[in-house]
């Protein structure tokens, strides 16, 4: 909204003077929002009759956790099921150690108690850009240092490259194939030693607050699952069969803890399709058909595959793409920055991938995504009508684009 007020209201015609952040206030109502979240989780436990003992757990059996309570006793619970859902933790660095106060988390990225001048971000994917999108708008000079040659390697190729330049254009700076060396905190800030990925000659940077961004890893640590004998891979995740079912017969495990990508709402499909196993039905989740966003301005959102993984597969195909600035909708409210971008199979017209960058892409994909799970051509896409004038408009274009040729363009 700051951001906003600060470089859009006067062409539209809304004057005001004296602009400034309250930040004290902007975080009284992010704290607000979590709480009415988390009171809401908490009625609907009550609704439906859900125990919830608050601590932290440890499995001493297949069928019974020990709590340590929060409010310092320990209490037992039994159960013919036990399901770890505990989720994922940040990724530490060795050698950058977080106290959340000048090297944070994305956790501590979320209270500073000022605007930093400048940020620092190490790792350029998803909640790194986020962060330092958000900070980066309040005010501070964000760079954004990256061990790998891309930001958000998973995006699309030619989506992350319009991407970035938009990122840029908001005066976010990036040093790619670069590795931090050294961290050095104190009262004044922070300072980074940082050298190409590749080694050569040191440089140093000057930061107010370093935010550690390099990823998260499962939380398993403490929860006694090696005592129990249950199977991780490599990197800390549980195994687990089709139907969520561990080594350890009575445990299942769902969400950031299993292999797939670590988002909430994958892991909400993960624990609805394990509830339906344990209960006799049938459950089922298609990871080729779960969206994923980058909650930037403007937002990054697909699903299905990306055009390097179509050119991976051998299959020939076709791309329609339409630009927001061709949009309508895009150009009236004056955010016009970003694209459509289908993939289709050439022979059937079946689509592959969506990837949007624009002004509620986050919205937007889900069009896509049941597109993606029925199966859809673009031409069904194409031949639908959407409401005008819509930001939608952009994805029915796109798909013109795929089979045919849009009109607009």
């Amino acid at each position: 909204m700051y951001h906003e007020a600060k470089h859009s209201f006067q062409s539209h015609g809304v004057k005001f003077s004296n602009l400034e952040v309250d930040l004290p206030a902007m975080l009284g109502q992010k704290d607000r929002a979590v709480s009415n979240l988390t009171r809401g989780i908490e009625g609907l436990f009550k609704k439906n009759k859900v125990n919830y003992v608050k601590g932290t757990g440890k499995l001493l059996s297949p069928s019974q956790v020990s709590v340590d309570t929060l409010e310092g006793g320990n209490t037992l619970v039994n159960g013919k099921h036990i399901i770890i859902a505990t989720g994922s933790d940040v990724k530490s660095l060795p050698g950058i150690p977080i106290d959340e106060k000048k090297i944070v988390s994305s956790t501590g990225a979320l209270c500073l108690s000022e605007v930093p001048k400048k940020l620092i971000v190490i790792g350029a994917g998803y909640i790194g850009l986020e962060m330092g999108s958000v900070w980066g708008r309040l005010g501070a000079e964000v760079t954004v240092v990256e061990f790998a040659p891309d930001i958000v390697p998973t995006m699309d190729g030619e989506v992350r490259k319009q991407f970035q330049r938009t990122l840029e254009k908001q005066k976010m700076k990036f040093m790619l194939k670069t590795k931090v060396t050294g961290v050095d905190a104190s009262d004044s800030g922070v300072r980074l030693t940082v050298e190409p990925a590749a080694g050569g000659e040191q440089t140093m940077l000057e930061a107010d607050v370093v935010l550690v961004s390099a990823g998260r890893v499962p939380y398993t640590t403490g929860l006694g699952l090696e005592d129990l004998g249950v199977k991780m891979d490599k990197i800390g995740r549980i195994e687990v069969n089709e139907k969520f079912e561990t080594n350890v017969k009575g445990v299942y495990a769902i969400g950031d803890v299993v292999p797939g990508p670590m988002l909430a709402h994958k892991a909400e499909e993960d624990g609805v399709a394990c509830v339906e196993f344990i209960a006799g039905k049938e459950g089922h989740v298609d990871y080729d058909t779960v969206p994923g966003v980058v909650y930037t301005h403007p937002e990054v959102a697909s699903v299905g595959k990306t055009e390097e993984q179509v050119k991976a597969l051998g299959v020939d195909y076709r791309v329609g793409k339409f630009p927001y600035m061709a949009n309508s909708r895009a150009k009236a409210i004056d955010d016009a920055d970003g694209l459509v971008k289908i993939l289709a199979e050439k022979e059937t017209d079946k689509i592959l991938g969506v990837h949007i960058m624009g002004a509620n892409a986050g919205e937007l994909i889900h069009e896509a995504v049941i597109a993606l799970q029925y199966g859809a051509s673009s031409e069904d896409i194409a031949r639908t009508c959407h409401a005008h004038p819509t930001l939608s408009e952009a994805v029915k274009e796109a798909a013109m684009a795929t089979y045919d040729k849009p009109i607009h363009m």
